[in-house]
């Protein structure tokens, strides 16, 4: 494949990954817009793999990492569950930063491309910069993927004077820049390079461990942004326009998400980014994860709940990450379907950003074949709840805790949240009074006119709709 031929197909494969930027904006064109985007890498695959840059030589180890990396994806696609998918994407945020660390090491020490004057100067701070990204990637989403599986727990760790520590780290990046650029061979800008990554990856472990279980999603947002910088910089070592096209789109749009996300969480995103934000205060769960005790709850059995769904002439369901572990969506649809056809008003109130799984909400639902009209979105349904005769909440904490409205000390204050608790009865399905992933109380649960229906989601729901159907 010719040099011109390599950059039309990169041509079309930007075209075909803003497309499907453009596809993911809406759940009907979703579809679309994956498909898109995997056309997209398929074709810059295949004009980087036959282009000229690449010789004979190299297809054997190129033909054996694909079918290595496709082997892993295809792994991962079959057996991932629904529940693992934001662990998932933090992982493979990891593995772009670490790949951008690779190509920086291997482009420094690569001898065969010699560089003079402002060249060189150019070429090592894309080096370092490239490094410097990537290892904050690396580090900051392995312990993302920690938190968000929960082998490491979602309490954020505050070491004191945290801020000094980490404008002291940049200051000293930015010096071991200087003497990086300033070195006159590979093995006098090895030592500053090296103390540069050690601390860009302590960094990023630093950053994302003082960092709540509430404000997480815009971490992972933050860390999609990252990476996408971290491509973009492989892209200018390896003088790839098609990397630096696509880095910069990831880049510059998982930016924009993170902004929108700490604008919809009421966050402030260079807070969110310097770590421990909101997280100084509140009430923490008891030891072993269940949440302190502010009242009493009374519980409410699978045939009440049925009855108080028949006697209701407006319901709003809020789904959860309990409900995604039970898989108990296809239940819900049922219930649903059953209480429409009697003339009960049922309507689904989703929080645009909160939770350990963000959007994967509507996945699951539209999935469980729940028509998106009556799928919306938290602005959307939050002065309904005062004329809403039941409330019902499956399996989610955070996103309806009243503290964030009420606790101005809570981790979580000031984050928006379904007001479910204005509804004349709220009934919150759980497995026991655990706390939610921000590791906080949730007042709700006390609360005169709120119910408590204990158990596995799916069993639960299943014996509601029996009850309904009686």
């Amino acid at each position: 494949m010719t040099a011109s031929l390599t950059t039309v197909a990169y041509i079309g494969a930007t075209i075909l990954f803003i497309l499907s930027l453009g596809g993911l904006s809406n759940p009907e064109t979703s579809r679309r817009g994956n498909l898109y985007g995997i056309i997209g890498m398929a074709i810059a695959v295949l004009a980087t793999v036959f282009g000229p840059r690449v010789g004979a030589a190299g297809y054997g180890w190129i033909i054996a990492a694909m079918v290595a990396g496709g082997a892993l994806g295809l792994y991962a696609a079959r057996t991932v569950q629904m529940t693992q998918m934001p662990e998932l994407v933090a992982l493979m945020h990891s593995l772009v930063g670490l790949a951008a660390c690779l190509v920086g090491f291997a482009s420094y020490v690569d001898t065969s491309i010699q560089f003079s004057g402002a060249e060189k100067t150019i070429h090592e701070v894309e080096i370092y910069v490239g490094i410097l990204i990537g290892a904050v990637t690396f580090s900051g989403s392995v312990i993302a993927f920690g938190k968000l599986s929960g082998k490491i727990g979602g309490k954020p760790l505050l070491l004191p004077a945290r801020h000094w520590i980490n404008l002291i780290g940049l200051l000293v990046v930015i010096w071991y820049g200087g003497q990086f650029i300033s070195s006159h061979s590979v093995s006098d800008g090895m030592t500053p390079l090296i103390v540069m990554t050690v601390i860009s990856l302590l960094f990023g472990m630093h950053m994302v461990m003082a960092i709540g279980g509430a404000d997480m999603p815009v971490v992972v947002s933050m860390l999609n942004s990252y990476s996408g910088w971290a491509a973009a910089a492989t892209g200018f070592m390896l003088n790839n326009d098609l990397l630096i096209v696509t880095g910069a789109l990831v880049g510059s749009s998982g930016a924009i998400l993170s902004y929108i996300m700490c604008k919809a969480m009421n966050r402030k995103f260079i807070a969110v980014i310097a770590g421990g934000f909101g997280s100084d205060g509140g009430t923490p769960a008891a030891k072993g994860g269940a949440a302190q005790p502010a009242g009493e709850a009374v519980s409410v059995s699978a045939a009440e709940t049925a009855e108080l769904l028949k006697e209701s002439k407006n319901v709003i369901i809020v789904p959860g990450y309990g409900m995604a572990v039970a898989q108990a969506q296809h239940t819900v649809y049922e219930i649903t379907k059953f209480l429409r056809e009697k003339g009960v008003n049922v309507r689904f109130g989703i929080h645009p950003v909160a939770g350990r799984m963000p959007g994967h909400m509507n996945v699951l639902l539209a999935e469980a074949k729940v028509p998106y009209d009556i799928v919306l979105e938290m602005d959307e349904l939050n002065e309904d709840f005062p004329d809403t005769d039941v409330a019902m909440v499956i399996g989610a904490n955070d996103i309806v805790n009243p503290a964030a409205q009420d606790d101005p000390a809570s981790p979580i204050a000031g984050m928006p949240v379904l007001e479910v608790w204005k509804a004349k009865t709220s009934i919150v399905m759980k497995r026991s009074m655990a706390s939610g992933y921000a590791g906080v109380d949730n007042p709700l649960f006390y609360k005169e006119n709120n119910r408590m229906l204990f158990g596995d989601a799916k069993k639960m729901l299943d014996e509601v709709l029996t009850a309904l159907k009686a």
